[in-house]
């Protein structure tokens, strides 16, 4: 009997340090979106998947320039152009030149793009979330 309590102790310590590794990791904030202008993070929020409107596109860490776009057939292609570091967007590295053929249903076209670039939104395996072409109203 006296075991007892000793384990519910253990196992409340041990529920109440995971618990608070869980709630900082997910609150951290590294600094990564200080000199963002506020009004194009909010769109990257916002925004929705064309084929699946309660699912987000992702955000700054999925997106991609791919000013360049090519059709081979009836494909279409986005060409990534971002140059930019990667790390601090935390991000996996895509290399300038890669061509990522962009499914029909992946096209974004309800939402102005403030971000002056073509944005496409890549998965770690490089799967589409979404494409939004530049500009737009």
């Amino acid at each position: 009997m006296i075991e007892r309590p000793r384990d519910w102790i253990t196992w409340a310590i041990i529920f109440a340090t995971m618990f608070g590794f869980f709630d900082r990791t997910v609150a951290r904030d590294l600094g990564q979106w200080e000199n963002n202008d506020p009004a194009i993070s909010a769109w990257y929020r916002e925004l929705k998947q064309p084929d699946n409107p309660t699912v987000p596109c992702c955000g700054e860490a999925d997106a991609y320039w791919a000013d360049q776009i090519t059709v081979e057939g009836n494909k279409v292609f986005a060409v990534v152009t971002d140059d930019r570091d990667d790390a601090p967007l935390h991000r996996p590295h895509v290399p300038v030149g890669t061509k990522i053929e962009v499914p029909p249903h992946k096209y974004k076209f309800d939402r102005a793009n403030p971000t002056g670039h073509n944005i496409l939104f890549l998965s770690t395996a490089r799967d589409v979330f979404c494409f939004v072409q530049a500009g737009g109203v």
